[in-house]
């Protein structure tokens, strides 16, 4: 079943999302769903809100999102957002164009 996760990243900016972005691609960025090390991405859009940045995901799976976050784990926690707990709720319907 498909899931919906929204990370929230208080007090933090673009330039964390880039740095992490940067880290688990190797320096490649992050412009397809290829560039990610993990399958199972649905979807991803990440921008500002007040007070910080704030990334949602469409994942095909809880499974999906559990190997992907042994990747993104622990270049997290290097930048100091070890305890980063995201929202995660089924999800009813997805559309992808």
């Amino acid at each position: 079943m498909a899931i919906i996760v929204t990370f929230d990243l208080p007090g933090a900016g673009q330039e964390l999302y880039d740095a992490v972005i940067d880290r688990v691609t190797g320096g490649r960025g992050f412009s397809r769903f290829a560039d990610l090390p993990n399958p199972g991405l649905v979807s991803h859009a990440a921008g500002p809100v007040d007070g910080g940045f704030r990334v949602t995901e469409v994942w095909e799976s809880a499974e999906a999102l559990e190997t992907h976050a042994k990747t993104f784990g622990p270049v997290l926690a290097e930048l100091g957002h070890a305890d980063l707990r995201p929202t995660i709720i089924p999800a009813h319907n997805v559309v992808v164009r």
